[in-house]
């Protein structure tokens, strides 16, 4: 700890918590702090952090400016390669802690931690690039080779290591695998396990927003699509990631999200919903009468999103999208995503809703790859969502449908579902007329119905619509919504 001792600092108290068989503070200590004056300073030996001392100071300046000289020592540490274990820097103002809870932080990394759900997505070989699904991204990584051969690469949230392996196969000079769950274990295991890979990865069990690097990257590598795109807010940690690490003019895979949006109707999904919720009009449950809580029950069941694999021909208007440019998107952004609905019916029927789904392009140097949620595509582990209105409204062929989809991130790692839908006049003089009707629902995407084990009631559909494959788009138009907009109808 030289650069500590060159500074000196006024204590208040200084209590010695080591036993007396042991000895000093080993080389890697870990500062906690315990209050605005108070820090608990320890060192671990054989993974048993069992020495320590509890530092008391007498003003907030002393306390400060030791905290920034202990900072300033682990980073330092870091890049010189000493001995905190796997490159991480203990910071008791995590920017990820500050704004996400800690039960739901637990219980994402331990979801992510377990063999099982990494098998999961690992067999979804529209992900992983088998001859399923050529937008994937084994596809994206190999067909552009020359982005990264000889370049230092960063897995963001790399799990069981599987992006990595496809970087360092793709001739990667380095792979810094980043991973903050019980699978950075498992990853280092599956790494070693192939011993031509392993030399040119390491693998750092950390926070991206907290860990330090020892050099810049050239690519960001990661999955961090969640439902709806932006479910588990990993997307956020990857812009992070991007901020911290990102050399300038470096590659990110994927570049470019975009979430699909169309209003839908299914009066079998509509009555499903309606009738979970019959359960609570019983007047004489054993003498007991539920009718008071039938309302709160049936509100409950209409906020939850469902998530299933429907057929395309559900839908009543051609989609529109939202583009979410990760090379450009900052943070605070993801915050709050507000979307304005327009839509033209096709068909007179009953709107129950509206329909999501997700796409996201690999914008390689040599070759860019879509990867697609759409229904009528290969059905991934993400399928698609719906957000149901308790009331549908009624249109005709032609009436526009306009309204607002508004997502604002929570502390749960979600966010919460804000959908109006309304249905304009559309007889002539319709510009100069109002709304007929309007349909809004509020619903938690950290809640949704998972839907995928029903038994479907809709024929296969023998004309899936158009792949995002298809669509010809080069980096200068990705700003240019509207024309994005015309190819992506252009496919119904």
């Amino acid at each position: 700890m030289d650069k500590l001792k060159q500074k000196e600092f006024t204590l208040a108290s200084l209590t010695d918590l080591t036993s007396p068989s042991s000895s000093s503070l080993s080389s890697s200590p870990v500062l906690f702090k315990l209050g605005p004056l108070q820090f608990v300073c320890v060192s671990d030996k054989d993974n048993s952090l069992s020495r320590g001392v509890v530092i008391m100071f007498r003003d907030d300046k002393e306390s400060k400016d030791f905290s920034d000289s202990f900072g300033e020592w682990t980073k330092d540490a870091v890049k010189k390669g000493s001995g905190l274990p796997n490159g991480t820097v203990s910071d008791s103002t995590s920017k990820f802690d500050n704004k996400i809870e800690a039960a739901s932080a637990k219980m994402y990394f331990h979801y992510y931690g377990q063999l099982l759900h990494q098998q999961n997505m690992l067999q979804d070989y529209v992900r992983t690039g088998r001859p399923l699904c050529i937008g994937t991204y084994h596809a994206a990584v190999m067909e552009n080779r020359s982005d990264f051969s000889g370049r230092v690469v960063v897995d963001v949230g790399a799990g069981s290591g599987i992006l990595s392996m496809f970087a360092a196969l793709a001739g990667a000079k380095h792979v810094y695998a980043v991973e903050a769950s019980e699978m950075a274990d498992y990853a280092r295991k599956l790494i070693a396990g192939n011993p031509l890979l392993a030399e040119r990865i390491t693998v750092i069990k950390g926070k991206i927003e907290d860990v330090e690097l020892p050099e810049k990257a050239d690519v960001l590598i990661s999955e961090p699509m969640g439902t709806l795109l932006v479910n588990e807010r990993m997307l956020e940690t990857y812009v992070i990631a991007r901020d911290r690490f990102l050399s300038p003019n470096g590659k990110m895979f994927p570049t470019v999200g975009r979430i699909h949006m169309a209003p839908f109707a299914d009066e079998f999904l509509f009555i499903e919903m309606a009738n979970k919720a019959l359960f609570w009009q019983q007047q004489n449950y054993y003498g007991v009468d539920l009718t008071p809580l039938y309302g709160s029950a049936h509100q409950g069941y209409f906020s939850q999103p469902v998530v299933d694999a429907f057929d395309p021909r559900l839908l009543i208007a051609p989609s529109m999208f939202h583009v979410i440019d990760f090379t450009k998107m900052k943070e605070e952004q993801f915050y709050e995503i507000d979307v304005p609905l327009k839509f033209t019916a096709s068909v007179c029927t009953r709107v129950h809703g509206l329909a999501c789904w997700f796409d996201v392009l690999f914008d390689g140097s040599t070759v860019q790859r879509w990867f697609t949620t759409a229904p009528g595509a290969p059905t991934t582990h993400w399928y698609q969502i719906r957000c149901v209105l308790s009331q549908p409204i009624h249109v005709m062929a032609g009436q526009e449908i306009t309204g607002r989809l508004h997502l604002v991130a929570h502390s749960a790692q979600s966010c919460t579902i804000n959908l109006t839908l309304s249905a304009k006049m559309w007889r002539p003089g319709a510009s100069q007329g109002g709304i007929l009707q309007t349909s809004s629902c509020k619903l938690d995407l950290k809640e949704p119905y998972y839907r995928m084990s029903q038994p479907q009631v809709y024929p296969v559909a023998q004309e899936p619509p158009a792949q995002p494959q298809d669509l010809q788009i080069q980096s200068e138009d990705l700003e240019e919504v509207e024309l994005l907009q015309q190819n992506a109808n252009a496919q119904l």
